[in-house]
């Protein structure tokens, strides 16, 4: 079954096309990377499939259900982390994620229980301002998740994350899918579309061109090496994030 399939989608921004045409479908318990640098359309295409954005053309469909008009139904049965982490204001992280919880009907012990899946056990009265960056995310992706989605969408949940902080991120992600929810996660690291997703879709000046695994990816290539070679041979222009 497709989890997600996206049929031509266009957004447009004044002489701007954010979004030019885009179509993917996205396997059930599938990880999906959406690949490219900064400005390729990756947000704007993400927030199309999450129900966020209008699209000005084509249309969504989310585990059989269509995301425009807007899908109340949907909302309990997705989780969303956005590119930029937007918390109530001072709350500890316990507060937070419980205040979350009970918008979905989610009791005290399930929020606690993410907490201490995702790492954050010892901060449960630390006020959300006075986390660190990695904690932040974390504390991002478990209010993401809380309610028990079928499909997780992350949008560049590792940025601005030291090297360090990003790997110890990756194991989560990678246990998350391995849980058996579709993720579908927009990055402009190479090195973690590659560590962590089953297919990556390709995507620079907001079209998608390549949609297939890494591995398929760079074994195309006429020389060995990595997909920041692939989006050099895809585009003619060097990687810049």
């Amino acid at each position: 079954m497709a989890a997600i399939s996206a049929r031509n989608l266009t957004k447009t921004y004044g002489d701007l096309i954010a979004v030019d045409g885009v179509s993917l479908e996205v396997h059930d318990g599938e990880f999906v990377g959406v690949l490219g640098p900064n400005g390729a359309g990756k947000t704007t295409l993400l927030e199309m499939i999450e129900g966020l954005r209008r699209p000005d053309g084509g249309e969504v469909h989310v585990l059989d259900e269509p995301v425009w008009p807007r899908n109340a139904g949907l909302r309990p049965r997705i989780g969303v982390q956005l590119q930029a982490s937007s918390f109530f204001e001072r709350l500890t992280t316990r507060e937070q994620i419980r205040t979350f919880a009970s918008l979905y009907g989610v009791g005290a012990g399930p929020a606690d229980e993410w907490l201490e899946r995702v790492g954050l056990a010892e901060k449960v009265d630390t006020r959300v301002e006075d986390l660190s960056g990695g904690q932040a995310q974390r504390l991002s992706i478990a209010c993401a998740l809380v309610h028990d989605p079928e499909v997780v969408f992350l949008d560049e949940p590792t940025a601005a994350l030291d090297p360090q902080a990003r790997r110890n991120l990756w194991d989560l992600l990678a246990s998350i899918n391995d849980s058996g929810r579709t993720v579908v996660l927009t990055t402009h690291y190479m090195d973690e579309a590659q560590a962590l997703c089953d297919r990556v879709a390709v995507m620079d000046r907001g079209r998608i061109l390549r949609f297939e695994t890494p591995a398929v990816l760079i074994s195309e290539l006429d020389t060995p090496g990595t997909l920041e070679d692939v989006f050099l041979s895809l585009t003619g222009r060097e990687y810049r994030a």
